[in-house]
């Protein structure tokens, strides 16, 4: 019994489910978002390809763990695991009711895994989500220690935000993809379990199947161009889902050659053409940031997603674009066309009034501590197109703020009618867990590259209100500053990129 408590207090190793003449092994249990508020996705690994569902019922009719006989039951699809052996399983509740906890378990007959909780809220108005780059669960050599940092992340994070309504990922959950050991550490939080994970493939999930098997994604087009190798061995493909006011759309950004990133493109402006116009804003996840403040700035792949992407996606409407990849934080300035919008938009500037075709682009520093990416100068004898910044030429020029603390972070953005606010809030400080910290991976830690004593668990790093552009159906626009010019959409010539003019 002692191992059996253990193992669900943790909530990621194999669980034999209790009860079972032949009970089946579960481990790797995990909620993740569905298409639409109603829906939730269950995925989990399992010893048995023996048929399995998950029940699901009212928190308040489950008596001392005992479902009613009422409770529902979703079949699972069960099939091969062909990473390590086994099953692995996933099925979408559905029908689910706003402002209601729900318990759930996974089984059948009468071996069942252990019961796990998690609340739905409104299914309309403002709501929160929180973001996190990189845990890469493995990549300081010690998976205990990157383990532990992910972990206080998440309970930091949620402690702050119970109300949280989605997390979001930047991609690299897991340093080796097809390395179980990792990704048990990567799932072993209960808050896994609580909370809505909205999955995104980064370069070290990509080679193989463990992520495509542990996280089931919905409306997932798995299409060549977006599952970048042999669908056998591989795991990838872009895609989208509603939740509220917001249009999610998650490209595998792994495939960028050979004409992948034109392919990105149209799927995601045939997405925004179905389903753009029942929300209010359109926010895209990949993995690579192309305006990296760090390691990655001048890689070959994030010089080409700089020329492909940006104009495309003001064309768009796309409000924010969430990424990772890097190991620190930074926040554009309102980037159109690839061109800052606005040159007299300054540095840090807490409030931003976003233009027709203006996006901000966010890159997340590790939530788990477990890797940090130094910020680098700019360096135009690698890409003369990403120098530096004339407002702050320690940036580059994309960027309005660029911070590395070597301390673990996480965003939280909150969904307003008419604004976004973003946030970049510390969940760690120089203390354990802080792996990379720990074992001497960086020299220092703290703000001025640690001159100053690290800043307490919860406080901000960079936050800024965005208030979006807003296009009302007949080509115009409204300013959201007391005293802003209303716009006018102009056609371009000859079917150049539409203009706007303010009117007086």
């Amino acid at each position: 019994m002692a191992v059996l408590g253990l193992a669900v207090a943790f909530g990621s190793g194999p669980l034999a489910a209790a009860g079972a003449d032949e009970s089946a092994t579960l481990s790797g249990i995990v909620l993740g978002v569905g298409a639409k508020e109603s829906q939730r996705v269950v995925s989990w690994y399992t010893s048995t390809d023996a048929a399995q569902v998950v029940q699901l019922a009212p928190t308040s009719k489950v008596d001392h763990g005992k479902f009613p006989r009422n409770a529902q039951t979703f079949p699972a699809t069960v099939a091969a695991n062909t990473v390590n052996g086994g099953y692995n399983g996933h099925t979408t509740l559905d029908g689910l009711r706003q402002n209601t906890s729900y318990s759930y378990r996974v089984g059948s007959g009468g071996s069942w895994s252990p019961t796990y909780t998690f609340k739905t809220q409104d299914f309309k108005g403002d709501f929160d989500f929180l973001f996190f780059g990189d845990p890469q669960i493995g990549s300081s050599g010690n998976v205990a220690k990157d383990g532990a940092g992910w972990l206080d992340t998440l309970n930091v994070s949620l402690a702050a935000n119970p109300d949280a309504e989605l997390l979001v990922s930047g991609g690299d959950q897991v340093e080796t993809a097809n390395t179980e050991t990792q990704w048990d550490a990567f799932l072993a939080p209960d808050k896994l379990r609580q909370y809505p994970w909205a999955a995104t493939i980064g370069n070290h999930d990509v080679g193989g199947k463990a992520y495509e098997q542990h996280l089931w994604t919905p409306n997932t087009d798995r299409s060549a161009p977006f599952y970048n190798g042999d669908p056998a061995t591989r795991s990838g493909g872009d895609y989208w889902f509603t939740y509220k006011d917001v249009l999610f759309i998650d490209l595998n950004s792994n495939a960028y050659a050979s004409g992948a990133d034109e392919a990105h493109i149209d799927y995601v402006s045939d997405v925004v053409k179905k389903h753009g116009d029942k929300a209010k804003y359109t926010v895209l996840v990949y993995h690579h940031s192309i305006y990296s403040p760090a390691d990655h700035a001048n890689d070959g792949d994030n010089q080409l997603r700089r020329q492909d992407f940006p104009t495309a996606f003001s064309n768009l409407g796309v409000d924010l674009v969430l990424q990772g990849h890097d190991h620190s934080y930074s926040r554009s300035y309102e980037i159109k066309n690839g061109q800052k919008a606005n040159p007299d938009e300054q540095p840090g500037a807490t409030q931003v009034a976003q233009g027709p075709g203006g996006v901000i682009y966010v890159t997340a520093n590790s939530a788990s501590g477990s890797k940090y990416y130094d910020l680098t100068d700019p360096d135009v004898t690698q890409d003369p197109n990403y120098g530096p910044d004339p407002l702050n030429p320690d940036n580059h020029w994309a960027n309005s703020v660029e911070n590395q603390e070597h301390v673990r972070t996480y965003v939280k953005v909150q969904v307003h009618d008419d604004k976004l606010v973003v946030q970049n809030l510390r969940s760690g400080t120089c203390a354990a867990p802080n792996a990379a910290v720990e074992l001497g991976k960086v020299s220092w830690c703290g703000p001025d590259s640690g001159a100053s004593p690290a800043q307490p668990v919860g406080s901000t790093v960079d936050k800024v209100v965005i208030y979006p552009y807003r296009d009302h159906g007949h080509g115009h626009g409204h300013g959201p500053f007391p005293g802003e010019p209303c716009w006018v959409l102009q056609p371009g010539k000859g079917g150049g990129h539409a203009t706007a003019t303010a009117l007086s």
